[in-house]
């Protein structure tokens, strides 16, 4: 039944992210309805020829390798985002699965916000306010009900509280005394959203690891000519990966840290 439970996880978690895929194509589209899309009152077309797609061209992940990659009617190349958006969403929902549905109905909403997130800002550089404002009032509101239905004490809906609020807080200060250029605005909000989410100590260890590994990946584009010193390099992407590291393992690299501390 177990194997059963996680099969069908794992092909909810694929469909949903071929709904993400459609939702980071029309995102960019000035005519952009989040609620239309949610309606399914808009069909589904491929970006290059315009051609409205058939049930069987959606499949998730399947589809793409029985075409080969390719549209089925102008024979261009789909981007490999498709698959992997959806193989990623539904690897995802398989790890974050757990015996609460409420919970799982949490996790699940605020990834599909993030997996958004993470494309569209490593594309366009850009947070979109119709992902992230949405995201940061659910999570604010599962704090809320968690409050009112005894899960969290007062103590640990504050330490929620101010763990989206200090970060930003320091967001901003970057944003305002660069004038944009150390980091963006729309990240200031993704802050907000990662303390609502993680609380105080992890949300620090998703901060640490967010600018760790964009130092990394900055400095190794920079060395092979990829990017100069003053090229704009998406930062969501790497606060999203962030937050993901430090929700499974935050608390363990925080007691890593500490015994180093004691041993030292």
């Amino acid at each position: 039944m177990e194997m059963l439970y996680s099969l069908f996880v794992f092909l909810f978690g694929l469909v949903i992210g071929s709904f993400l895929n459609c939702v980071i194509y029309r995102l960019a589209l000035p005519s952009f309805s989040f609620w239309k899309n949610l309606g399914g009152s808009s069909r589904s077309y491929c970006p290059n020829c315009k051609h409205q797609l058939a049930w069987h061209d959606l499949i998730p992940v399947f589809s793409y390798l029985f075409l080969l990659g390719h549209c089925r009617y102008c024979k261009k190349r789909i981007s490999v985002q498709y698959p992997l958006v959806e193989l990623a969403t539904g690897l995802l929902f398989l790890a974050l699965f757990n015996a609460d549905i409420i919970r799982n109905i949490y996790l699940f909403t605020i990834f599909s916000f993030l997996i958004i997130i993470f494309v569209f800002d490593l594309k366009h550089y850009l947070i979109p306010d119709k992902v992230i404002f949405p995201a940061i009032i659910i999570s604010f509101l599962y704090n809320v009900f968690s409050l009112a239905v005894g899960n969290y004490s007062l103590a640990q809906f504050l330490n929620f509280f101010w763990a989206g609020l200090l970060p930003a807080l320091f967001f901003f200060l970057l944003f305002f005394l660069s004038k944009g250029k150390w980091i963006g605005f729309g990240d200031v909000k993704l802050a907000i959203l990662m303390g609502f989410f993680l609380g105080f100590n992890n949300v620090l260890v998703a901060l640490f690891l967010a600018f760790l590994f964009g130092g990394i990946i900055g400095i190794g584009l920079i060395i092979f000519g990829k990017k100069t010193a003053k090229s704009e390099v998406p930062f969501g992407p790497f606060l999203v990966f962030g937050t993901l590291l430090a929700l499974f393992f935050g608390e363990n690299l925080i007691n890593w840290y500490l015994n180093i501390l004691v041993i030292k």
